[in-house]
């Protein structure tokens, strides 16, 4: 999909609101290691399936800003989040309340300048960072593994 500037996102909003989908906003947490990107993926709480950090839009913050929240909550890193958005991706819900339902996920990088042991969700979740390409293997869902291993930092701002 390339980067899209926030009036692009903007118009994704719209558009996947107008279909009935519901939206959430994912932080793909990064870091450079020996100058290659490593990629920090955590587990569902409930079927332990490996995904990025994401959540609901949250009143009167930026999808960048909520995605960097959910990257706090869910994983336990702090960083810069980029306002241009890297891709999206729809998955049904398999379980809970809104299973069945439609939702449009749409995905910020985020450089992690913090990783700490005590979070809001520590012992819920397994992390693991790992290249792109491995980080893409472990996640079932194919239009997420695409964004991941086609990441680029470079590219991100």
């Amino acid at each position: 999909m390339g980067r899209q500037d926030p009036k692009t996102v903007a118009s994704m909003l719209r558009k996947a609101g107008k279909s009935g989908s519901r939206i959430q906003f994912a932080a793909l947490p990064y870091r450079l290691r020996k100058g290659k990107p490593e990629i920090l993926l955590i587990t569902s709480r409930g079927t332990r399936q490996w995904l990025l950090p994401k959540g609901w839009p949250m009143e009167d913050i930026k999808p960048h800003k909520a995605a960097a929240q959910e990257a706090w909550e869910e994983a336990g890193v702090r960083g810069k989040p980029s306002k241009h958005c890297v891709g999206i991706y729809t998955y049904r819900k398999s379980r809970g309340a809104h299973r069945g339902k439609k939702f449009t996920v749409l995905v910020f990088p985020l450089k992690v300048a913090e990783k700490t042991k005590s979070f809001p969700e520590r012992g819920q979740r397994d992390r693991k960072w790992l290249s792109p390409r491995k980080a893409a293997k472990r996640i079932l869902m194919p239009d997420l593994a695409k964004i991941v291993r086609g990441f680029d930092p470079k590219l991100k701002s």
